[in-house]
């Protein structure tokens, strides 16, 4: 049995995404409204009309991305990961920390310029078996801090992984 003084206080942790992965994510889209636009406001070219409406088709597109993007949560608590999404319907995940098995973080070369990172929780949840934290900063280092809430759950539910290596 643990005594009180070897039990941890976990405070919950709110991470959000960087807004700077919004222009890492939808950098290709963002390049071809702006050259719709700009084709659509020059005068006595084809089909500037249509040039015009696309890009502003892709003008919502791309704001309601962004709207997408900054509506993510992800709570990391004593005993749960909770992840937040969506815009005009809600979906919240919730992982229970002694089901997660492994770890990954991840920069694409935007990524890096740009100072932010992806960590990938893999997990024994039936429901999110891998969730990918988005757009955090790279001097945020989660992973450990994670990762001590995720032995002491698996030690206070007598949780044991056998290897076969």
């Amino acid at each position: 049995m643990m005594s009180p003084q070897s039990i941890p206080q976990f405070r919950s942790i709110a991470l959000r995404p960087h807004a700077g992965q919004f222009v890492i994510d939808e950098l290709p889209l963002m390049a071809l409204c702006l050259s719709g636009l700009i084709y659509g406001g020059m005068e006595k070219l084809p089909l500037t009309g249509l040039a015009t409406a696309f890009s502003l088709f892709l003008l919502l597109v791309l704001l309601y991305r962004f709207i997408y993007l900054r509506r993510i949560r992800y709570r990391i608590g004593a005993e749960l990961l909770v992840s937040e999404r969506g815009v005009l319907l809600r979906k919240v995940d919730y992982m229970e920390l002694y089901r997660i098995v492994d770890f990954q973080e991840h920069q694409s070369l935007l990524q890096q310029l740009c100072g932010l990172k992806t960590v990938r929780i893999l997990s024994m949840d039936r429901n999110t078996p891998r969730l990918d934290l988005i757009g955090l900063s790279r001097r945020n280092d989660i992973v450990p801090q994670i990762r001590e809430r995720v032995e002491y759950n698996k030690r206070k539910k007598g949780i044991y992984e056998i290897t076969n290596h």
